[in-house]
């Protein structure tokens, strides 16, 4: 195996754990103990604990655009909005939301190394959302202030702790998937 795919190898097992339990408080000694290695392994393929945890917010990122450009087109943008929120619920895409919102809520986003990665990946990720509406019936010329809507939208329903009603985050959701639909006709 060569150095490069036991890098690969190692940084799905670390993600994999990092979906299962979490970003927030990291360290390598457990994390290498879990996935059957060593936090000196993991310091050689990786260079650092923040090179590491960089490329698990990236390797997350990548998984979620994968789940989005599997969604089959949607027949309006309103049914493609609610289909993007019951998405969002379901694994692996609300675990790799969740570690882009802890990345976030621990400040690694806004500082390097994460910065320019995080960039980076949500470029891609506006990219496989404005795909995915197009496919589901929103004009390119629109696109994109649909994106920016409908991406922080359902960014802030997947972040609602006020309620514990889903009933209540579905009907804004719905109201939401309507807004864009008025934007894209």
């Amino acid at each position: 195996m060569t150095s490069e795919s036991r890098r690969e190898e190692l940084l799905d097992q670390v993600t994999d754990h990092v979906l299962e339990h979490g970003l927030i408080g990291l360290t390598l000694r457990p994390v290498a103990a879990a996935i059957g290695t060593s936090d000196r392994m993991l310091i050689y393929h990786f260079g650092s604990r923040d090179a590491l945890v960089s490329a698990v917010v990236v390797r997350a990122g990548e998984r979620s655009i994968a789940e989005i450009e599997a969604l089959p087109p949607a027949p309006s943008v309103r049914s493609g909005v609610n289909r993007l929120w019951a998405a969002y619920a379901t694994e692996p895409l609300n675990s790799c939301l969740d570690v882009y919102v802890q990345a976030a809520a621990t400040g690694l986003i806004g500082r390097e190394p994460y910065l320019t990665e995080a960039r980076a990946s949500n470029e891609r990720w506006a990219a496989a959302l404005r795909d995915y509406l197009v496919r589901s019936g929103a004009p390119a010329r629109r696109v994109a202030r649909i994106v920016t809507l409908v991406d922080s939208a359902l960014y802030g329903f997947h972040l609602d702790l006020a309620t514990d009603r889903p009933e209540e985050l579905a009907r804004g959701v719905d109201d939401l998937a309507r807004a864009a639909q008025a934007l894209a006709d």
